[in-house]
């Protein structure tokens, strides 16, 4: 496993990713979305994982506009704080837009075999819904996405798989909100919903508050599976 920075051109300027390529190239790529931390270790070591797993994995600076190089961590009130300025700031439409540009350039990179998945965390979350519902991308899988009871109504535009997985006593995604998204997406013919009962937002992330063992290794089993079924 190797790593580097792309950039990715848009026409507003460049922008980094963290890559992590797999052994053997061309490879299917998977887009990994940022939490509100930024590209910090957390998200570069899901990189590493997925390229120890044979994928070209690409974790895209969302923040770029408006600060690059965002790398913080959930281990102190100020990071916490600067992440929620940097969230309430953020403007999520042309994030997706910033995604779409990411996919098209890693789709057409040379260690790219032409598939692309995407999988994002809490803000990523939602971000993996939009780019499932807004983007080419082949398949994506959303972690406990925040907002997402917002848009629901976008699954009409979905054409490929979706997976997403749902701590069932989530802080930012109270119950009322989860029933929304439940009632909505739970039937949808490209769409598959995991729930995680007595578990917290970010349950997944290592090191992190909530995180847990077990039901972070099973979301991730699940994970692992559906991007075997769907970019191999």
């Amino acid at each position: 496993m190797a790593s580097h920075t792309l950039q990715i051109q848009t026409p507003d300027g460049a922008f980094a990713a963290y890559v992590a390529a797999p052994a053997q190239t061309p490879a299917p790529a998977i887009v990994v979305i940022q939490e509100i931390f930024g590209v910090n270790q957390v998200m570069r070591d899901i990189c590493d994982d997925l390229a120890a797993q044979g994928y070209l994995a690409v974790c895209p600076d969302l923040f770029w506009r408006i600060e690059p190089g965002v790398d913080i961590t959930d281990q102190s009130e100020a990071e916490w704080k600067k992440a929620f300025e940097l969230m309430n700031a953020f403007d999520v439409d042309q994030g997706v837009r910033d995604l779409r540009a990411v996919i098209e350039t890693v789709r057409g990179h040379e260690a790219c075999s032409g598939k692309v998945g995407a999988v994002g965390y809490c803000l990523g979350g939602l971000l993996a819904f939009l780019t499932a519902t807004r983007t080419d991308a082949d398949a994506s899988v959303s972690y406990y996405g925040v907002g997402i009871e917002q848009r629901t109504a976008e699954a009409e535009r979905l054409a490929n798989p979706l997976l997403m997985h749902i701590a069932e006593n989530d802080q930012f995604v109270p119950k009322a909100a989860q029933e929304l998204i439940l009632g909505a997406l739970k039937n949808h013919p490209q769409i598959q919903i995991h729930t995680y009962p007595g578990r917290d937002h970010a349950f997944a992330r290592k090191g992190g508050e909530h995180y847990d063992a077990a039901d972070a290794e099973a979301a991730n089993a699940r994970t692992a599976a559906f991007f075997q079924t769907h970019l191999r």
